[in-house]
């Protein structure tokens, strides 16, 4: 079946011949898919592959327990792995096999939940169809950026981020921006494309015009850069905002601002002010 995928790099392909022979002797194991850039067949040779592994609903517990043995499993040169609740996925095992070095995200599903997915992954192994019967029971659905989810938080992130730099932290102001950028500004941009993405992923290559009006929100070790990038965030915020339309607690459909947005306007205001960085930009 790999041999259909030459447009892969060597190493994925090599990786993937291995796993694909190894993966019916794999106890417990009763499909294996690929998603991620394998669908679109857009992989380059620092892709990461993504493998959804299926495991029959009785054992998966114990699937989920040997999951780094199982990762051997697949292919020897498996090197280290850890699990995934950093992205808030505990199923996921995070690998990275080699030489050469490939990086091999693990999905370990029961086959009862395996429907509830983003994507509609490839299938290129199962045991008697039960895969493919299974993302027959519901279609895939992408979690798109909620607007009003992202107005509850973004002025209390914003509030933060000055907090940080009012205090000298300027580290900690450089990763709040980060999430700003990640959680709120990357998100909202794609919504509004109609484009299916995660975070600032190939941002630059997506939405190029806007991918350079981010790099106003970058900022540089110093507590000027900061504040002006934070001013930049809010700005980018705002016109997101309100391209997509009225009716946001933060925005009201009358035009009136909310009592916490104008407080944490007034409070950046504060800090350009008090250091001196001459009036406010807004």
């Amino acid at each position: 079946m790999v041999r259909t995928y030459d447009h892969m790099p060597a190493r994925h392909r090599a990786f993937l011949e291995r796993a694909l022979a190894a993966i019916p002797g794999v106890e417990g194991i009763v499909g294996l898919a690929a998603g991620g850039s394998f669908i679109a067949g857009e992989m380059d040779e620092f892709s990461d592959l993504d493998l959804v592994l299926a495991a029959e609903p009785a054992v998966w517990p114990e699937i989920l327990d040997r999951r780094q043995a199982v990762a051997a499993e697949l292919d020897s040169s498996f090197l280290a792995g850890f699990t995934g609740e950093h992205v808030g996925e505990p199923r996921l095992l995070v690998c990275l096999y080699g030489p050469p070095l490939l990086h091999v995200d693990l999905k370990f599903a029961s086959l009862d939940d395996v429907h509830e997915r983003i994507e509609d992954p490839v299938i290129l192994w199962e045991a008697d169809g039960c895969l493919s019967a299974a993302f027959a029971r519901a279609a895939p659905r992408y979690p798109s950026a909620d607007p009003d989810w992202i107005e509850a938080r973004f002025w209390i992130w914003a509030h933060y981020v000055a907090d940080k730099i009012e205090r000298g932290e300027i580290f900690e102001a450089l990763d709040g921006l980060t999430l700003l950028r990640a959680a709120v500004l990357g998100p909202l941009a794609f919504l509004g494309a109609g484009i299916e993405a995660t975070g600032v992923r190939r941002i630059e290559d997506r939405l190029p015009a806007f991918a350079r009006d981010l790099e106003r929100t970058i900022g540089g070790v110093d507590t000027a850069a900061c504040v002006a990038a934070l001013e930049a965030a809010i700005e980018l915020y705002t016109e997101l905002r309100a391209a997509g339309g009225e009716g946001s607690d933060g925005e009201m459909s009358h035009g009136e601002t909310s009592d916490v947005e104008r407080e944490v306007r007034d409070y950046v205001a504060w800090i350009r002010g008090r250091l001196g960085l001459g009036g406010s930009r807004r």
